[in-house]
């Protein structure tokens, strides 16, 4: 008990601390292959895909996307680092120079987004595809949602839909980030949304966050 109300203050103190481990190897590299192949492997454990090869064919399609996505970041990141070089002591060029890169570089993962559910959409039920989802963002949706729900046991049917519909929107951007930091920059956006939303619907966010440390503490003895 002590260690599931740990877990759950965990993620409520998500904005302090990344939960995602960088890909930082090159996709080419073999032990990386391997590692983004047992990666896949164990989400793909987690569907219950009882035909042998479409579970095999699920795990490529996560692995190559584990692959793709660490590809994107690694040339995104390259080119942030020659603009910075390039444009110094051009503060406005370099602004602009940023923003084209981020914009090019959404665009990108906009569409392989798109492609990437098409192809996992061939082989499983749109529940799985949502395990999957929660797979590549290490389970962070189900759980954070679950901490709103258990430190605000009173929340409202439309505030519970709210925090859902923000949390999977949370989710659609972190599943297509690169980096540990881009991963938790999204998710700490859309925890600061939903704090906000309840702030403004009149809960006292500071002090539900002490009385919900408290019963936690006092159910974990």
């Amino acid at each position: 008990m002590k260690k599931r109300y740990l877990l759950l203050l965990g993620v409520l103190l998500f904005c302090q601390a990344a939960v995602f481990a960088r890909q930082t190897n090159p996709p080419d590299d073999t032990a990386y292959i391997r590692t983004t192949n047992q990666r896949a492997d164990k989400i793909v454990a987690t569907l219950g895909v009882a035909n042998a090869d479409s579970a095999l064919r699920v795990r490529d399609v996560i692995a190559q996307q584990y692959r793709y996505l660490n590809e994107v970041q690694v040339k995104h990141d390259q080119e942030v680092k020659l603009a910075k070089e390039q444009f110094a002591n051009d503060k406005p060029a370099l602004t602009t120079q940023l923003k084209g890169i981020e914009d090019a570089t959404n665009q990108q993962l906009d569409k392989r987004h798109t492609a990437y559910l098409e192809k996992l959409s061939a082989y499983l039920t749109p529940q799985q595809v949502n395990q999957v989802k929660d797979g590549m963002t290490y389970g962070v949706l189900p759980l954070t949602y679950r901490v709103y729900n258990d430190m605000l046991p009173n929340l409202t049917t439309e505030q519970k839909a709210q925090i859902m519909a923000w949390l999977m929107e949370a989710r659609e951007h972190a599943m297509d980030a690169g980096s540990s930091e881009k991963k938790h920059q999204w998710f700490g956006k859309y925890k600061g949304r939903i704090n906000n939303y309840l702030s403004a619907a009149g809960i006292n966010m500071k002090q539900a966050e002490e009385e919900w440390k408290k019963r936690s503490a006092a159910k974990a003895k």
